[in-house]
């Protein structure tokens, strides 16, 4: 049950950013830090946040509740519409991690409280996954 009016929710709801949110500038930031070229939402597949082009990387920075990842925990515990609306999003996230990969690109996803909390260790993992990538070639 919520707790606010349809109106509130719906007013809360379109003051969500899509872009430049508060985890994807902490990201820039450490990324810019440690001198790692990247550009933001890049123009492909699902419009990764940051792409690092030199490694053709694809970097998403999830927000938690849409790209459902306690989905299966709170999934009874939240309205029809939220089920729907984050089914969808995580079937959307499949396939653009899909497509990426047939594309030949890499995909790593971070999820947004982590990289807030700890930016240091977000780009501790990425920068492992860029060792990795480059150790393949």
């Amino acid at each position: 049950m919520d707790i606010k009016t349809k109106e509130q929710r719906s007013y809360n709801m379109s003051r969500i950013k899509s872009k430049n949110t508060k985890p994807e500038l902490v990201m820039f930031k450490v990324l810019k830090k440690h001198g790692i070229k990247f550009k933001k939402h890049y123009n492909i597949s699902g419009k990764p946040d940051i792409v690092i082009p030199e490694y053709k990387v694809a970097v998403f920075v999830n927000g938690e509740f849409w790209h459902g990842k306690d989905y299966k925990r709170i999934k009874n515990r939240i309205p029809k519409f939220w089920k729907t609306k984050i089914g969808i999003n995580l079937k959307r996230d499949r396939k653009v991690r899909r497509d990426l990969r047939n594309k030949n690109w890499h995909v790593i996803n971070f999820w947004g409280r982590k990289v807030v909390r700890d930016p240091e260790r977000s780009f501790r993992r990425l920068q492992k996954f860029l060792e990795k990538i480059n150790n393949q070639n």
